[in-house]
C-alpha cells in the first residue's frame, strides 16, 4: 500500500470515529501522514479505556 493509500484509510477510520479537524481547525487533508496517525491511536485509547 501506498503511503496516499494509508493516509486515506486512516482518513477514513477517523470520519468513522466523527473526527473531521483538528482543534485548530485543519481539515484531515492538510495533515502528514504520522499526524493521522496520532490521532487515531489517541481517539482509539480513549474509546478503548471507555468499555
Amino acid at each position: 500500500m501506498t503511503l496516499e493509500q494509508e493516509k486515506d484509510e486512516l482518513k477514513a477510520k477517523l470520519i468513522n470515529l466523527g473526527y473531521f479537524k483538528t482543534p485548530d481547525g485543519k481539515q484531515l487533508y492538510e495533515l502528514t501522514y504520522k499526524e493521522l496517525e496520532n490521532i487515531y491511536n489517541q481517539l482509539k485509547g480513549a474509546n478503548h479505556s471507555c468499555n
